[in-house]
């Protein structure tokens, strides 16, 4: 029982307002409402100093001129540092049980558009396809060494590469581009992942369901959040790959209409849960016109469901 997106800021804010103890920092969440533990630790590309974006969005870098005046600042043995540093702190803790730890990669998608901002990233594929490479070589090369460091230390349960590359009607590339700008790289990270005993999950937002063959192929075991606002069905997504490991997929919209609409989901879920596989939870970030105490009805049903689901 667990949420692998936190809650966001607003969200927490109208649960103060609720009555939620004043003691109770965000941090605390997993405690209050009786979750597993998880905790998520990235493997830092940026160095300190890093440009940001002057919007969001934003490019960072144009073209090779510009990469080639923030490379300094990019995949240095200090970023894999910190990282390791990270995931000492908790090495006790994950090994008597206590957590579970998700290592979070930029994908070969998410990377190269913050640094050439949306509009950039998506031209890129035709304008720059030279340097897109370049930068996706550079940071498989990075893994490289940062996991190398990371595996010495423990074993991350799970590894999410954070890609959002699908919108509500679909990928926002093609295949062959898919194919040809990120496969590559896939193929030459998630194999040290599997050999060292993680499972790989691709997070992507939007409708990922033209997309489950293609991360197959690239070597995922899973995908999340399954978003259903955008149409994504789990139930089916099952019937077609059976050995797909799934995240996520509750509709978060049915958590502002109480009891009877979140059993209802949880009811469409049910049957997936109990074939295993699958770890049910918000489809992505529990939004803030979710009461305090419809949430914690939504926790009890989790606790409900979950039981029944290993009867």
């Amino acid at each position: 029982m667990l949420e692998w997106a936190f809650w966001w800021d607003k969200t927490y804010r109208r649960w103060q307002d609720d009555g939620l103890p004043s003691d109770v920092g965000i941090d605390g969440l997993q405690d209050y409402f009786g979750l597993d533990h998880l905790v998520c630790v990235a493997v830092k590309n940026f160095s300190d100093g890093f440009p940001r974006a002057k919007y969001h969005g934003g490019p960072v870098i144009t073209g090779e001129e510009s990469y080639a005046e923030v490379r300094k600042l990019l995949f240095s043995a200090d970023s894999i540092g910190k990282t390791v540093g990270e995931l000492k702190k908790i090495k006790d803790r994950h090994a008597a049980g206590e957590i579970s730890v998700w290592l979070w990669l930029d994908g070969f998608f998410w990377f190269p558009r913050s640094l050439f901002g949306i509009e950039g990233h998506l031209l890129s594929f035709y304008d720059h396809p030279g340097l897109l490479g370049r930068i996706n070589g550079e940071l498989a090369s990075h893994y490289e060494r940062a996991l190398e460091a990371v595996y010495e230390v423990l074993v991350p349960d799970m590894v999410g590469f954070a890609e959002d590359m699908s919108y509500n009607h679909g990928p926002m590339l093609s295949r062959a581009a898919f194919d040809e700008f990120l496969l590559p790289y896939y193929r030459r990270i998630i194999p040290i992942l599997k050999s060292n005993g993680s499972k790989v999950f691709i997070d992507s937002d939007g409708d990922v369901t033209q997309m489950i063959p293609w991360l197959l192929e690239a070597g995922a075991d899973g995908i999340f959040p399954l978003e259903r606002q955008a149409g994504v069905d789990v139930v089916k997504i099952r019937e077609a790959y059976p050995n797909l490991l799934v995240m996520g997929a509750f509709d978060k919209m049915t958590m502002i209409r109480g009891e009877e609409a979140m059993r209802a989901e949880f009811e469409r879920l049910f049957p997936v849960m109990r074939q295993g596989g699958f770890i049910p939870a918000c489809d992505h970030q529990t939004p803030p016109e979710v009461s305090l105490s419809n949430y914690k009805i939504y926790i009890r049903l989790l606790g409900e469901y979950c039981a029944r689901a290993v009867e």
